[in-house]
Formats: C-alpha cells, sequence, structure tokens
C-alpha cells in the first residue's frame, strides 16, 4: 500500500504559495461549526456556477440533459445550480474529512448496510468496495474508514503538491492507496482480503462502452476483470448528504451474486446500472462536470 508520500522541500517553492495559503485558510474553515461550513459552502458553489462557464457549459449542463431529458429545461438548470453548491460543499468537506475529529465527523453519520462488508470479506478473498465520484468522496471515505480497514485506489493528480496533501491526509485514517493503474498492487491486495475502494466510472479511455442513463459511455471493465482473477466480492458502496445540515448516510449493499457472469458487457452494463439507481437518489450529488461522454463510438459525434 502507498504510505509513501513524503513532503519535499520543493513543495516550499513560491509557485506552490498559492496552494498552502488556500490550505490554511480551509484548516481555519474547518474549526467552524458545521453548519457554518455548509453553508459557506454552498456560497462558494454558487460563485463557482458563475465563474466556471467551462465546466458549467456545456460539459455539466450537457451531462445533466443527456441523463435527465424527462426534465424541462427549467428543472435541468435547478439541478445545474444545485449541483454546483454542492462542488461548494466538496470543497469545505474535503478539509473537514482530512482534519475532522472521528468524534465530530461520526456523530453527522448514519451508517447502514455494514453486516454486508463483514459477511464478503468472511468470504476471505478479499472486497472490491464499489462506488463511483459523488462530491461526498472525501467525506464517505473518512466514514467507510471508520467502520473497517480499507484501501483506496487513486489517480495521481497532475500536480504534485496537490497529490501529496490528497494521498497523505487520507493515509492519516486509512489502510493506504494504490494507485489505480497498479494491477498487481491491487490483486496482492484482494489476495490478502483487503477490502479495496474502487470507483471506475470516469471516461479513461479504456474498457468498453455501456449503457450509463441510456447513452452509451466509455466504461472501465477493471472491476469485473479483478472479480474475475481474485474471487473478491463486489459490494455497492456510497454515500450521501442529508438536506438541512443533519449529516451523512453511508450504505454498503450486499454483495453482488453472480457476478462477474461471464459477459463482459452484461456486467459492465449491471455496474453502470448501479451507479444510475444511487445517483437518481440525489442527483445533484454526483460530480457532473467531468466529460462522462467524452469518448464516443465510432462514427457518434462528440458531446462537448
Amino acid at each position: 500500500m502507498n504510505k509513501n508520500h513524503a513532503f519535499q522541500w520543493t513543495f516550499l517553492h513560491p509557485r506552490y504559495w498559492g496552494i498552502w495559503l488556500f490550505v490554511a485558510l480551509l484548516w481555519l474553515i474547518v474549526q467552524l461549526p458545521y453548519g457554518w461550513q455548509m453553508n459557506l459552502g454552498r456560497g462558494i458553489g454558487r460563485l463557482f456556477l458563475r465563474l466556471s462557464r467551462k465546466r458549467r457549459y456545456p460539459i455539466a449542463a450537457k451531462n445533466i440533459s443527456l441523463c435527465f431529458p424527462e426534465l424541462s429545461p427549467e428543472q435541468q438548470s435547478e439541478l445545474l445550480e444545485k449541483h454546483f453548491e454542492n462542488l461548494g460543499v466538496t470543497l469545505i468537506e474535503t478539509g473537514f474529512a482530512w482534519w475532522g475529529s472521528a468524534a465530530r465527523i461520526q456523530a453527522l453519520g448514519t451508517v447502514e448496510g455494514l453486516e454486508h462488508l463483514q459477511a464478503a470479506q468472511s468470504r476471505g478473498k478479499g472486497v472490491i468496495l464499489f462506488s463511483a465520484h459523488y462530491t461526498t468522496l472525501e467525506i464517505g471515505l473518512r466514514f467507510s474508514v471508520m467502520q473497517a480497514l480499507i484501501h483506496f485506489a487513486y489517480r495521481a493528480h497532475e500536480n504534485p503538491l496537490l497529490d501529496y496533501l490528497i494521498i497523505s491526509n487520507r493515509n492519516l485514517h486509512s489502510g493506504g492507496g494504490i494507485r489505480r493503474d497498479n494491477i498487481r498492487q491491487m490483486i496482492k491486495a484482494l489476495r490478502q482480503n483487503k477490502a479495496v475502494w474502487f470507483a471506475p466510472d470516469q471516461n479513461s479511455g479504456e474498457g468498453i462502452f455501456a449503457p450509463f442513463f441510456g447513452v452509451m459511455a466509455a466504461t472501465n471493465n477493471a472491476t469485473v476483470r479483478l472479480a474475475k482473477m481474485t474471487g473478491a466480492a463486489i459490494v455497492p458502496y456510497s454515500s450521501c448528504r442529508l438536506p438541512n445540515n443533519q449529516g451523512y448516510k453511508v450504505e454498503f449493499l450486499p454483495a453482488l451474486e453472480d457476478f462477474p457472469s461471464g459477459d463482459m458487457f452484461e456486467d459492465v452494463s449491471r455496474l453502470n446500472q448501479i451507479i444510475e439507481t444511487t445517483i437518481r437518489q440525489a442527483p445533484e450529488q454526483y460530480l457532473w462536470v467531468h466529460r462522462r461522454f467524452k469518448d464516443r463510438p465510432e462514427g457518434e459525434a462528440r458531446f462537448y
């Protein structure tokens, strides 16, 4: 497991001072009452909505229109605004997940279905905590590692300081990180009956095309391949914010049965359907600013 994200003296170079200033400000905000943090986050999100034209249009707005064609233009616009509010909350919440005390965080969470994770791990072949890029990613991971020893798969950030901050702070509370492209290490962890948090829902240029909200999307098939190679159980996992600053709900679902089936397209489609069902429970909390439909099947026009 990657526990060796060490501090480098080059991180003190002036080009990183802006990031350090933001980190210091974020740490101060985390000391505020939880309700104040959430209200501030929503305010920041509304500012993002006005300033982030590239992420708002065509990316987030296009994703929402593709996935929720049944909504009127006014309803889609309202969902877009709520999504950006949640993005702002995510920014503040990341600091809360990293530096908030266990007692303070635990008081805000409701965990359901932990017995499903325990039952899956009792099989002795490892567990893939199958998740997605919800805007509650950081706080959800913190809640998860408070329930069991969990490792997390990650993709290295292009900015070395941000990569150091993200991984080193996650490592404070978890079993450690595994680079998403380090398949050998991931297989080793699963064969040692460890639980690995995995969110393969983004467009990475790998895998196969499968339906996602009725639209063909390039879908990573690593979950299926890992399950086939190791016999690991697939436990769907999600987290969401509750309304009115009431905290969070974290949910572990029963391990998938008859998986993998041997039909890659059917298996990947089944995983996409699980994510879709979870998203529909709180659509504003999914990461719509990602180019989920960037790659298109041959002959189809690009969306962005």
